[in-house]
């Protein structure tokens, strides 16, 4: 038996079921929500479907009540097995519900994963003539996966101690560097429902209808880009467009930055220069599509302005919404979003991508490097980001995630290209799906072949859970050897 073999942990099947059972309450209410809505719609149907999805939710919260383990003694593999498995029963429960509207399970599971993860691309030929609760309920679950149902059940359900330090840093490894705990993650729901309702006000400023306001809001601050219209921000007025990306922006950058009780908490310094290198790569975003699609796709200045900021702000912030057609563009000017997509939002926000924070580790390697050549042999150098020395565990998990994006990407864009899709634009959509962003070339249609569907699905999920969970699920050796008493 290896040392390595020794000293593991299997993961232990009852303490998942027991903490579903703990997070039960939190799933039941989140799916009253589009049933409720659904019976204001007069749509019963969907409400009926949606009244199944909670019957099932409460046998298996009651089911699971009766599991005697302690959550307090969870292992970092179940955090990681928790979260995968969240993110996968959830849009299977939710598939059904959607189903009603007479599209296949396929293209029904792809909608309510790409909700779930934040992603927004979708298979469907249209949605204009989709009943509300559908869109509703698309909206809504990009608003609830972009807080992370993780999140919820630990502001509300979760006691204080390891394990809620634990949920709170499964999704993000950085998340560790400003700490864990069920306050901290109160807070950041307290700045999510706070960012929320300013974003519904906003949007009913600007001239937007009610429904289309708090569509819209959900699905900017969770940076997911679900719109109830085909044509996305292109069917609203020019105000609604500005402010819906400004809305997506915010929840791209650190929520923690809006809490007056962590500003000036040991990472607060890093994470309001997160947020600074985000506004500066959006500005400067703006300014290289501005040439292209002046220069390369011959618009006037004043077009430019109107989708320059609109395309850059979301693609830099992983919410995908868009008031054009991308596919006629240049070559160029796709290629230009493609790095913004691929880097994604800052730590602790809803964004996607690979996060900013980890380009800022990468450039603090790199100063560390030629440091060190300018140095003898025997100095001593650690890397520092911002005068913050590093901890060669953040590091190694930022370069492996980084390394494990590009592996996604390549693999699934290898995919594509057996298939004889164009390679830019199959690039394109598969960094869309990975990084969770949801702006499209035109290769995701209805008409994709089932494959791919699957493999844009895996991408979602692979891109939302941040791959390592994932990787853990299927793991043979998470699920078989010896396990620690429940």
């Amino acid at each position: 038996m290896s040392k390595d073999t020794a000293l593991s942990f299997a993961i232990r099947p009852q303490l998942l079921l027991k903490s579903f059972g703990d997070m039960g309450p939190v799933l039941i209410a989140l799916t009253i929500v589009p049933a409720a809505v659904s019976v204001g719609f007069a749509h019963y149907a969907i409400a009926m479907r949606y009244g199944v999805v909670i019957l099932f939710l409460l046998g298996l919260t009651l089911l699971a009540r009766r599991t005697r383990a302690s959550l307090k003694s969870m292992q970092t593999n179940e955090v990681f097995a928790l979260v995968a498995l969240l993110f996968i029963l959830v849009p299977l429960l939710m598939t059904y519900p959607m189903m009603h509207t007479g599209i296949s399970f396929l293209d029904a599971c792809f909608e309510a994963l790409s909700g779930a993860t934040t992603t927004g691309l979708s298979t469907l030929p249209s949605v204009n003539d989709m009943p509300g609760p559908f869109l509703f309920a698309r909206a809504w679950m990009q608003w609830y996966g972009g807080l992370g149902i993780v999140a919820f059940s630990l502001a509300l359900v979760v006691q204080p101690g390891g394990i809620a330090k634990r949920l709170s840093t499964a999704e993000d490894p950085g998340d560790d560097l400003w700490g864990g705990t069920k306050a901290y993650a109160r807070r950041v729901l307290g700045v999510y429902l706070a960012l929320s309702a300013v974003g519904v006000l906003a949007l009913l400023l600007s001239g937007a209808s009610l429904f289309d306001s708090v569509v819209f809001a959900m699905a900017a601050v969770s940076t997911g880009g679900y719109a109830p219209y085909d044509s996305s921000l292109a069917a609203t007025g020019l105000p609604t467009q500005l402010v819906t990306v400004a809305v997506c922006v915010l929840g791209a950058a650190p929520f923690i930055l809006f809490a007056p009780a962590y500003r000036k908490s040991r990472g607060s310094r890093i994470m309001r220069v997160e947020a600074m290198t985000l506004a500066a790569m959006c500005v400067l975003g703006v300014a290289i599509v501005s040439l292209c699609l002046r220069y390369l796709d011959s618009m006037d200045w004043g077009a430019v302005l109107k989708h320059a900021p609109v395309l850059a702000f979301s693609a830099q912030s992983t919410a995908g919404f868009a008031n054009m057609d991308l596919a006629p563009l240049h070559a160029a000017t796709k290629a230009v979003l493609l790095p913004a997509m691929l880097v994604g939002g800052c730590v602790g926000s809803t964004g996607g991508g690979v996060k900013i924070l980890r380009l800022l580790i990468f450039v603090g390697l790199l100063r560390t490097f030629l440091a060190r050549v300018n140095m003898p042999p025997h100095a001593v150098r650690p890397p520092r980001l911002l005068g913050v020395e590093l901890d060669e565990n953040v590091i190694r998990n930022a370069l492996l995630l980084t390394v494990l994006y590009v592996l996604t990407v390549s693999g699934s864009w290898i995919a594509f290209l057996a298939y004889g899709y164009p390679p830019l634009e199959s690039l394109f959509d598969v960094v869309s799906a990975v990084g969770t962003v949801g702006l499209s070339a035109g290769v995701v249609s209805n008409d994709l072949p089932a494959f791919l569907k699957l493999v844009l699905c895996l991408d979602m999920l692979l891109g939302r859970v941040e791959i390592i969970a994932i990787l853990v699920l299927l793991n043979p050796s998470s699920w078989i050897g010896r396990r620690a008493h429940p």
